[in-house]
């Protein structure tokens, strides 16, 4: 089977797996979407959301930030890792955005990036929620569905990001991206993945070994 079919079979199948493929994190304006995406690095999104749920209603622009200062923003945020070192990111995403764009979110990857903490996944999720841009944001979960299904065979989702964007077509965006996550959090798990109940085991990589194994 050709790749580009096998996008075609997990774009349908997930799609109506997960209709509702949207971020779980929780957020009110395009500034606390950016903060909540930087602060899910190496964090669930249950664990973000709840360390916002009293820190989002003090900090809703940067300005609120940088009255708090690193200190405060570290004792809301304390319950998610790298918490000191995301206070002091969040600190200075928030006065570089207030200075240089007037509180408004970076259009391009280009300047996404160097905002602090923003990799390139963060960026990406940012701008196709924000702006609707044509990007497959990759993370560890992404990157494991993708090998798993053989879409891409790399060892990094910095590789993996770059080898998707030559295989998916414009349309596996976002909405893909969330339907990756969602099947990887909830069916393709780490361990002990649900094969049993899977709609792809025709051509998953892993499928195949773990049968060749019994």
């Amino acid at each position: 089977m050709k790749k580009t079919e096998k996008i075609e079979i997990i774009k349908e199948k997930l799609f109506e797996m997960f209709p509702e493929n949207k971020t779980e994190l929780n957020y009110e304006n395009p500034y606390q979407l950016l903060i909540a995406v930087l602060m899910s690095a190496q964090t669930t999104d249950k664990q973000v959301n709840k360390a916002n749920k009293k820190f989002f209603q003090v900090v809703k622009k940067p300005e609120d930030a940088i009255n708090l200062w690193v200190d405060k923003i570290k004792n809301y945020i304390k319950t998610i890792w790298f918490y000191n070192n995301k206070a002091e990111n969040i600190y200075k995403t928030s006065k570089i955005l207030l200075e240089k764009y007037n509180w408004e979110i970076p259009t391009t990857l280009e300047e996404l990036v160097k905002l602090p903490w923003v990799g390139i996944k963060t960026a990406k999720v940012v701008s196709a929620i924000l702006y609707d841009a044509p990007y497959l944001p990759v993370d560890t979960h992404v990157h494991r569905v993708l090998n798993r299904l053989g879409i891409v065979k790399t060892k990094t989702p910095l590789e993996t990001d770059k080898e998707a964007a030559k295989v998916l077509d414009k349309d596996a965006t976002i909405k893909l991206h969330h339907s990756l996550i969602f099947f990887w959090r909830y069916h393709c798990t780490a361990r002990n993945p649900k094969c049993n109940n899977c709609p792809f085991t025709d051509f998953c990589n892993y499928y195949k070994k773990l049968k060749n194994k019994q």
